[in-house]
């Protein structure tokens, strides 16, 4: 029986030129490598990212696509974009969900397991 599975990877770095210390505000961009490491065609169709700060404050983010793309990757390929997003501290985490869906629309979804987002100084 053909399996649906789609895997991730995430690289992270800080934005300094989209940060400002003084303010409390901190931005990172995150890239993210989505590979097709099932046996069938399918399309990420969804995002829902859980972000959340140093003081425990949560942000949920849903939304249709990423960066303006629904990839449809055969088994093998992979798609990649980069995205970012801002924390009131200089650290916090982020995990998520795709939801994709295979050619023959059945549903799953791909997690994208907790990464931080890390001001290096911060950690000293």
């Amino acid at each position: 029986m053909a399996r649906p599975e789609f895997t991730t990877a995430v690289t992270v770095r800080h934005l300094p030129e989209q940060s400002d210390r003084d303010a409390g505000k901190y931005a990172f961009a995150y890239t993210i490598s989505i590979t097709n490491s099932g046996d069938i065609t399918a399309q990420l169709i969804a995002r829902h990212w859980v972000i959340t700060d140093a003081n425990g404050h949560v942000e949920e983010v849903r939304g249709l696509a990423v960066v303006g793309h629904q990839p449809v990757l055969k088994p093998g390929e992979s798609f990649e974009y980069t995205s970012w997003t801002r924390l009131d501290t200089p650290h916090g985490t982020m995990r998520g969900t795709f939801l994709c869906m295979t050619e023959d629309a059945q549903p799953f979804d791909a997690p994208i397991g907790e990464f931080g987002l890390t001001l290096a100084s911060a950690l000293h």
